[in-house]
């Protein structure tokens, strides 16, 4: 037996090996001083400025403090009803703003679940068309939300209309590209046995693309739901409804503790709608057990 060759072959690929290493070193490296590089330009683009930002602090720190009364243990529950003076008025416009960001998820979804199949190049109709709804989706999730609640609050006037319009158009971008990519991911077997049985391009995505992507869709929805409600606050320091337009009035008369009141009752409604969200997604595509 032979034992040279292998010592053979291991000294012949020896330089082999330490080339690759090198140049992989040389990629590594590169990449670094492109990020950096990256990082460094739009830091000084941004005017990140550490000493800036050292000097800012305090005064984070000061509004935090502004937004938040002195609460006194002895009498918590009277300050606490002091804070949330105007409660009742609040709930609404934040149930406003709840119900804009549902309308808004359900339309945008819709239109985006549709036009999905056309984005999607193992199931569209033509290169032609794919192009065509592939730069639709594009320009639907390119505009800030917040430009086209000015744009619908010009054309139908101030209201909950225009925010619905605003955040539907954008989740329809959103969604159409992430449903689109989990479109392409499906397992084309089920697809084309619909097909071999004779069956349309209806009943091939009904019951051989649907059923493979609906935990994904259901997933991105909630997703983009809790997303909506917080854009239909925002939205509305536009005038586009909701809660946003008393949080937008009290920053500017510079009421800092109802600032601080309906950024909490946000922030709880958020924290709420997340864990309902991941508790009927789970549900919903198997993943809980009861």
């Amino acid at each position: 037996m032979n034992t040279a060759t292998p010592a053979l072959a291991d000294a012949g690929f020896a330089p082999l090996l330490r080339e690759r290493a090198r140049r992989d070193a040389v990629r590594a490296a590169t990449a670094i001083a492109g990020l950096a590089g990256a990082v460094l330009l739009t830091a000084d683009v941004a005017g990140f400025e550490p000493g800036r930002l050292v000097a800012g602090l305090p005064r984070l720190g000061e509004f935090l403090v502004l937004m938040v009364p002195e609460l006194a243990l002895r009498s918590i529950v009277e300050d606490v009803g002091h804070w949330y003076w105007n409660i009742g008025h609040w709930l609404m416009l934040l149930l406003d703003t709840v119900l804009m960001a549902g309308l808004a998820t359900a339309l945008g979804t819709i239109g985006g679940a549709l036009l999905s199949f056309s984005a999607s190049r193992n199931l569209t109709r033509g290169p032609v068309v794919y192009w065509i709804v592939r730069r639709v989706l594009e320009f639907a999730r390119a505009v800030p939300d917040l430009v086209f609640a000015i744009i619908f609050v010009f054309s139908f006037g101030l209201g909950p209309l225009a925010g619905v319009l605003a955040i539907a158009v954008h989740t329809l971008g959103a969604q159409g590209k992430l449903f689109a990519e989990a479109n392409e991911n499906v397992d084309m077997g089920p697809l084309f046995g619909v097909r071999a049985c004779g069956g349309d391009r209806r009943e091939e995505i009904l019951w051989a693309v649907v059923p493979q992507v609906l935990p994904n869709w259901v997933s991105f929805t909630f997703w983009r739901f809790e997303i909506n409600l917080r854009s239909a606050t925002i939205i509305g320091f536009v005038g586009a409804g909701g809660i946003g337009v008393e949080l937008y009035d009290a920053l500017r008369l510079n009421y800092y503790d109802d600032t601080g009141a309906i950024l909490l009752l946000v922030a709880l409604c958020v924290f709420v709608i997340d864990d309902a969200s991941e508790r009927l997604r789970l549900r919903i595509a198997g993943g809980a057990r009861q």
